[in-house]
């Protein structure tokens, strides 16, 4: 019995599922998880020393590769300094001023400490802000387990074939109106029909939690057109593409700015952190100076906008264009391999991410990528690992590129995918 398993079985009796969050338990690709001791530029390592190549980066945000050395070094720095203040410090006031040059749609920035607490608190602001108390979202995206968002989520809800859950109340979820992503014709609809009573609409602006969904031409422009008539508010969770897809978000890919943005770990360097930004005249209707309550404790805590300033000065030294032609490279090779297999294949591939769904159809939304064949992906899954290839162990997730990735890397992940047998 390996380390992990060991561990594994303990934490089962201490943990609920033995993970602290339910899609690390890889049930749905029939296997334990690895437990990871430690991670470098493209690799992370199991107990027993054994290297794997990395393609879920924490999730995503070790863009430049785990453990980068100016981002370690000012941690150890700002480490002998204390580890929390419960006060204002420096660093939050750099780390702002940087995600506000970087984002068009952003002028001021509150940090928090996770994803979804910025998801949370922008809803209530865009509540507070618009006095309306309705919500559009779109099938398949996954804005963290707030209450309000867990009506069709993707992600580790529809990895677990979860559709809602219990703890959440009818009454709650009764305020958040469903559309498919990128259907701009159901989005016209709803607010046809309910515009008045709608506060904002949310919407990652390239899905990445039902497998990497790129937004179609129009899609994006047209919800700025319509939140825009109607008096709301567009908010872009860009807790995965900020920052990655382009040092100017999704937002400045696309060149279509949003009223508020949610962000996640890569504002941390991949620490437990988060931030939503917006329009001067909506961020300050936030207490203190406004009356929309937001608070927390660690928030802008030290070691954590330190990390996030030093991978924010290192990517703007990156070749954004160069990682993202490496990944198409990278993706097509994949895509072909397994076509070559007799192997039913879509590719989805935008800057450093990408997902292979095992389907005939190309996948545009939420029910065209449940039409992958699961039994395929966790063959895929299975044959990567015994290959010390590190995949996310859910096709509603999306692959992750790094800076730190080479070509080495790259040709012992398309040898592994030669040698699966299907």
């Amino acid at each position: 019995m390996s380390i992990s398993q060991k561990l594994f079985h303990q934490a089962r009796e201490l943990i609920p599922g033995g993970v602290n969050s339910p899609v690390r338990a890889c049930g749905s690709v029939g296997m334990e998880p690895l437990f990871i001791s430690r991670a470098d530029g493209p690799y992370v390592y199991t107990p027993e020393g054994e290297e794997f190549i990395d393609y879920v980066m924490s999730w995503g945000p070790m863009i430049l590769g785990h453990n980068h050395p100016r981002v370690r070094d000012a941690l150890e720095k700002a480490l002998h300094n204390g580890i929390s203040f419960g006060a204002p410090c420096e660093p939050e006031v750099e780390l702002a001023r940087e995600i506000v040059q970087a984002l068009p749609g952003v002028d001021m920035v509150r940090m928090v400490n996770s994803g979804t607490e910025a998801t949370m608190s922008a809803l209530r602001l865009a509540r507070g802000y618009t006095g309306r108390d309705k919500v559009v979202k779109f099938t398949g995206c996954y804005h963290g387990h707030v209450d309000a968002f867990l009506a069709s989520a993707g992600s580790g809800a529809a990895t677990l074939s979860i559709p809602g859950t219990p703890g959440v109340p009818g009454e709650v979820v009764a305020q958040t109106l469903l559309a498919d992503y990128n259907s701009l014709e159901q989005a016209k609809d709803i607010f046809a029909r309910q515009g008045k009573e709608i506060a904002a609409v949310f919407v990652e602006p390239a899905a990445g939690n039902m497998g990497l969904v790129p937004p179609v031409p129009g899609f994006l422009e047209g919800l700025r057109t319509l939140t825009d008539e109607y008096g709301a508010l567009l908010v872009f969770d860009e807790v995965i593409t900020g920052f990655r897809l382009s040092y100017a978000g999704a937002q400045g890919y696309y060149g279509v700015p949003p009223d508020l943005t949610c962000l996640g770990k890569i504002i941390g360097g991949g620490m437990p952190v988060g931030a939503y930004g917006g329009k001067k005249e909506i961020m300050r209707r936030v207490a203190p100076v406004g009356e929309v309550y937001q608070a927390g404790t660690l928030s802008g805590n030290p070691l954590a906008m330190t990390a996030g300033l030093a991978t924010l000065q290192v990517l703007q030294e990156m070749d954004y264009a160069l990682l993202e032609k490496k990944t198409r490279e990278l993706a097509e090779s994949l895509k072909e391999i397994l076509k070559s297999k007799g192997l039913p294949v879509q590719l989805n591939c935008l800057g450093s991410m990408f997902t292979l769904f095992f389907t005939q159809e190309p996948v545009k939304d939420f029910a065209s990528a449940k039409k992958s064949d699961q039994n395929l992906f966790c063959r895929f899954y299975a044959g990567l690992r015994g290959q010390h290839i590190y995949p996310a162990p859910s096709n509603f997730e999306c692959a992750f590129n790094s800076f730190a990735h080479q070509e080495k890397d790259w040709e012992r992940t398309l040898d592994a995918v030669r040698q699966i047998r299907f």
